[in-house]
């Protein structure tokens, strides 16, 4: 028995870094076909992974949607998002018209994207880190793992370590990756209407910030 837990501990860590390793090589190719090429490469990866692993609809999070998660993770993320544009209006920053159209034209998008996003957060890499550190610290594993994938963007790093602490606990409770979608769009659209692309630099990471 000691042996095969050990076994299943070297194989989580090995997933964990395979996968974050073919990210982080689709975040710095300067080439979109050879950025594209490695984001395919991490998806196989993780569907072959998920496979073997066979989790349950509850392990992933994709079980019946809590209503004690929905309520409070997009209450909170609504506040969030009014006070992000509060304290950006009350420094004298501008929210452009033409910006929030162009934003919202793309919601569509980006919606589908923060959902990818957080199932790779929370039902794998989470999951992961849980089974390695116990759950608490997992939070904070995941979390870094996550707001380290948008490095160098300092602002989006900032940005993505907050949400990402959040909405890994969010998970740890509640077990409901629906709401954390719908709330990582949420935020991540405000900060897009939000934060002038001089800081943000179209909210991109990787090569991708370095090149703007």
């Amino acid at each position: 028995m000691p042996v095969q837990q050990g076994f299943r501990k070297l194989f989580a860590y090995f997933q964990l870094f395979t996968v974050y390793a073919f990210i982080e090589c689709a975040l710095w190719s300067s080439a979109a076909s050879v950025r594209n090429h490695w984001a395919g490469i991490a998806a196989i990866a993780v569907a072959a992974f998920l496979l073997l692993d066979r989790p349950s609809l509850r392990r992933l999070g994709l079980g019946t949607p809590n209503a004690n998660a929905i309520r409070l993770v997009l209450t909170l993320s609504l506040l969030a998002a009014a006070l992000l544009i509060l304290s950006v209006l009350s420094l004298g920053g501008q929210i452009d018209a033409r910006a929030v159209l162009l934003n919202l034209s793309r919601s569509g998008g980006y919606v589908i994207w923060a959902a990818v996003q957080e199932f790779l957060l929370q039902s794998f890499f989470f999951t992961r880190c849980e089974d390695l550190v116990g759950s608490s610290t997992a939070v904070w594993a995941a979390a870094t793992m996550f707001a380290n994938a948008h490095l160098p963007n300092p602002f989006l790093t900032a940005f993505s370590l907050a949400g990402g602490l959040f909405f890994c606990e969010m998970f740890r409770r509640y077990r409901s990756l629906y709401p954390l979608m719908l709330g990582h769009a949420l935020l991540g659209l405000t900060i897009a209407i939000t934060m002038p692309d001089s800081l943000m630099h179209h909210m991109r990471a990787g090569i991708g910030y370095l090149q703007y």
